[in-house]
């Protein structure tokens, strides 16, 4: 096993390739959450994985079968509505935690806290689906102080408090619903057994991976990140790469083919932004163009699990124009490789692709 090879069984276990998933959930609760602050990637995210179009996984989010909250990490994710309970119990302590210094210094303290979320849920409660301006404006006509910061913290507060989640979609606008009226019910389970379930799922969706991957993507210590890896070390496996062992399960039947498979990946992929170490994928001598200094990560083109360029779309009138920028200039893809996973972004879109003269950076 090589680090080429990990590369490799990382696009089959985020079943980037064979995938053996039909619907949106199934494909969410198989990567336990899916990072999803660009909104219209995370959609693609799922569809890359899957034969499902932009309209059917929107249509499984406004239905609440996939929820979108704040999850993990400080940052927003899709997670299945079955698991949204469980993992949120159970990280959203480090979520808060990690925030904490913000919400000192925005004068947001438990008081301001409590009275904004009793509003908030008596202002959603009977199906209302709110906007994020809406509650606010409620919120400032009740006395509560607002402001850009302001505004963005109580309502991630709330969603933290499972209180609320996302409701469904207003045109180009989110809004807010209760979380208790989108999932009436969910699974409970320990702390322990949630680090369990945690760690099972994400080495098995994204092995091979590494304890310090695990927490990256988790959001948790390293001592409950160890918790959960110890649970299940009877039941995966392992290996010694370059002095760093990594953990996976060894279930996959699937075998790379010998031809060239490329992914147009979206912005923020799971197959790049769910590890703290991606040099498997990305060579670091042009990380700098993926992975911009303030975080944001770019769309991604993968070539046999290495990323080789970037690209960029530009919806029109009546096609989307998709611009590849690879950074070897003599980068020979083959035409044929290259138009069909492009048409796969065709078909989850619904809309003809032309794809610009390839560029080099």
């Amino acid at each position: 096993m090589t680090i080429a090879d990990i590369a490799k069984q990382r696009l089959i276990n985020q079943q980037l390739v064979g995938t053996k998933f039909t619907t949106a959930k199934e494909m969410v609760s198989h990567l336990g959450a899916v990072q999803a602050q660009d909104y219209e990637m995370a959609k693609w995210a799922i569809g890359i994985r899957l034969s499902e179009t932009e309209k059917e996984i929107e249509q499984s989010i406004n239905n609440g079968d996939i929820i979108r909250t704040h999850i993990l990490r400080p940052t927003w994710h899709l997670v299945s509505a079955d698991d949204i309970r469980w993992i949120l119990a159970l990280t959203a302590p480090h979520v808060k935690s990690a925030v904490a210094s913000a919400w000192r210094s925005l004068e947001l303290d438990e008081k301001v806290f409590k009275r904004a979320n009793t509003l908030i849920q008596k202002a959603l409660a009977g199906g209302e689906h709110l906007t994020r301006a809406e509650l606010m404006t409620m919120l400032q006509k009740k006395g509560i102080a607002i402001n850009t910061l302001r505004s963005i913290h109580l309502m991630y507060r709330a969603e933290l408090e499972g209180i609320v989640c996302n409701g469904i979609k207003r045109e180009k606008q989110f809004t807010y619903a209760l979380l208790d009226e989108r999932v009436p019910s969910g699974k409970i389970l320990k702390k322990e057994e949630a680090l369990a379930e945690l760690a099972k799922r994400y080495f098995n969706s994204h092995g091979y991976a590494t304890l310090q991957d695990f927490c990256w993507w988790s959001g948790l210590t390293v001592a409950n990140a160890k918790i959960g890896l110890e649970s299940i070390k009877s039941k995966i496996d392992s290996a010694k790469i370059d002095n760093k062992v990594y953990w996976f399960y060894n279930t996959s039947p699937f075998v790379m083919k010998d031809f060239e498979n490329i992914h147009f990946l979206p912005a923020f992929d799971e197959f790049m932004v769910s590890y703290k170490d991606r040099s498997p994928s990305l060579d670091s001598k042009i990380a700098k163009h993926v992975i911009t200094s303030n975080g944001i990560f770019r769309p991604i083109i993968v070539v046999n699990g290495k990323v080789e360029g970037i690209w960029k779309r530009t919806l029109k009138k009546d096609h989307v124009l998709i611009e590849p920028h690879f950074f070897k200039s003599k980068k020979n893809l083959k035409r044929n490789a290259l138009e069909e996973a492009v048409k796969q972004y065709e078909d989850f879109l619904g809309m003809k692709t032309i794809i610009k003269a390839n560029s080099s950076i």
